[in-house]
């Protein structure tokens, strides 16, 4: 996790001392649960609480001896406690129990981290596209002129697949959320499932369906998936940003602050920065499925190949992520659209940007779509300007009954992306 691209709540998430707090707190919630049915005297878990944290420097200490991080982290642990309290710590469990359900506290803290991002940039998205739902500008496709659209409307698209990957995110959440506390192989043998469940309760979590002696990694591997998902959504507006900010365009920027400085060598640069660093670091984010999604296969009921790639891929993917979206709800909010500069291109786009309207309008007349499209390029070519297109286009359409609607694109019929905006205005309402 390198600090550039890890913000301070991120990182108490996954720092080693939160990971042995996990750990206490899932062989705590295993004694308080074995205390209410009885399993186990009631001074034992107060006992065991009063025992404090273990240090990294304690564990690295012991692991250097152990070989082995849980069995460092249960001795330093449990050196304090008395033997009544002791003999209970860690019976009939092993230690993916524990490391499988406190990476799963983990999973869920980070996961509400993002997914209140997330929030932020639907809101940043939103607003901007409602803002902008009149303004003016051509559409492109391949990089090419295509037809007349609002800015609005290609925000729109963006703020509603944000919202999707969001919701990827609540459902990636949910799925991580599972606690396996069932013993080695996942028997049951020694440890019964009513202590599983209570235990998960208390630790805000559900029992997995079933476990061996992991959880099964294909949890984790959607979650990273849908993490990836949302970094190529926030890449998909960073690059909208990079191509419209280019001089040959010139219809967007990023913002620029008071002292900033584009280059070191020519003054007058205004470099899409942040835009680039997302879409750099959605290639990182995209880069750990394959290694996490491996790790679904493993020997047997376990190996522990998948152990040493998750230790780097998810606190990474979620720290790389979390910087991603972060950065794109900031890229929205200070976005400068040069409005009307996206007039005027929208005015040089003309009469080619009616080139759909008079194909239409043929159609309508009867005319096949072959020979439309072949009298479109031809009144094109001998008609460079608005005004000779249109005559030229009404002249063919004299003879057969048929208006030809030319100011269709420059009046965009609004009523027609009502709906979008309408869905926009219904999500910011729940969002208060």
């Amino acid at each position: 996790m390198l600090d550039r691209y890890t913000s301070p709540q991120m990182r108490s998430v996954w720092e080693p001392q939160a990971v042995f707090a996990g750990w206490r707190a899932v062989e705590l919630a295993v004694l308080d649960a074995r205390v209410a049915l009885g399993e186990a005297p009631e001074s034992t878990a107060a006992t065991a609480r009063k025992a404090p944290i273990p240090t990294l420097a304690e564990i690295t200490a012991a692991e250097a001896r152990t070989k082995h991080d849980v069995v460092a982290f249960l001795e330093v642990w449990t050196n304090t406690m008395p033997d009544e309290a002791a003999c209970w710590v860690h019976r009939g469990l092993t230690s993916s129990d524990i490391v499988d359900t406190g990476l799963a506290l983990q999973l869920t803290a980070a996961s509400d981290l993002l997914i209140e991002r997330a929030t932020d940039l639907v809101i940043a998205l939103s607003r901007h596209a409602i803002k902008h739902r009149d303004t003016g500008r051509i559409g492109r496709t391949h990089g090419v002129h295509a037809t007349p659209d609002t800015w609005g409307h290609r925000v729109a698209d963006f703020a509603l697949a944000a919202d999707r990957a969001r919701t990827r995110l609540l459902r990636a959440r949910a799925e991580v959320a599972k606690a396996k506390i069932s013993g080695p192989t996942g028997s049951y043998a020694h440890v019964s499932p009513e202590v599983e469940q209570r235990a998960a309760h208390l630790l805000g979590l559900e029992p997995a369906e079933v476990g061996t002696q992991v959880v099964m990694r294909d949890r984790i591997a959607e979650w990273v998936c849908a993490l990836a998902l949302m970094a190529s959504v926030c890449e998909s507006v960073a690059l909208e940003v990079r191509h419209s900010q280019r001089t040959e365009v010139d219809e967007l920027a990023e913002g620029f602050t008071s002292g900033q400085t584009g280059s070191s060598a020519m003054p007058h640069k205004k470099n899409p920065i942040t835009a680039e660093k997302i879409c750099g670091l959605a290639r990182i984010a995209r880069s750990f499925i394959v290694p996490v999604m491996e790790g679904i296969p493993l020997w047997h009921e376990r190996d522990i190949s998948h152990s040493s790639v998750e230790r780097i891929c998810l606190p990474d993917a979620a720290a790389v992520v979390e910087h991603i979206t972060l950065s794109s709800t900031t890229l929205t909010e200070e976005l400068v659209v040069k409005a009307e500069h996206m007039s005027h291109t929208l005015d040089a786009a003309y009469p080619s940007a009616l080139s759909e309207c008079a194909v239409v309008a043929l159609m309508a007349a009867g005319v096949r779509r072959e020979p439309a499209h072949a009298k479109v390029i031809g009144a094109l070519a001998d008609a460079p300007s608005t005004p000779e297109f249109v005559t030229r286009i009404e002249a063919m359409l004299s003879t057969m009954a048929v208006a030809f609607d030319a100011d269709w694109h420059i009046v965009r019929r609004p009523e027609r992306l009502a709906p979008v905006f309408e869905r926009l205005e219904h999500l910011l309402e729940q969002e208060g």
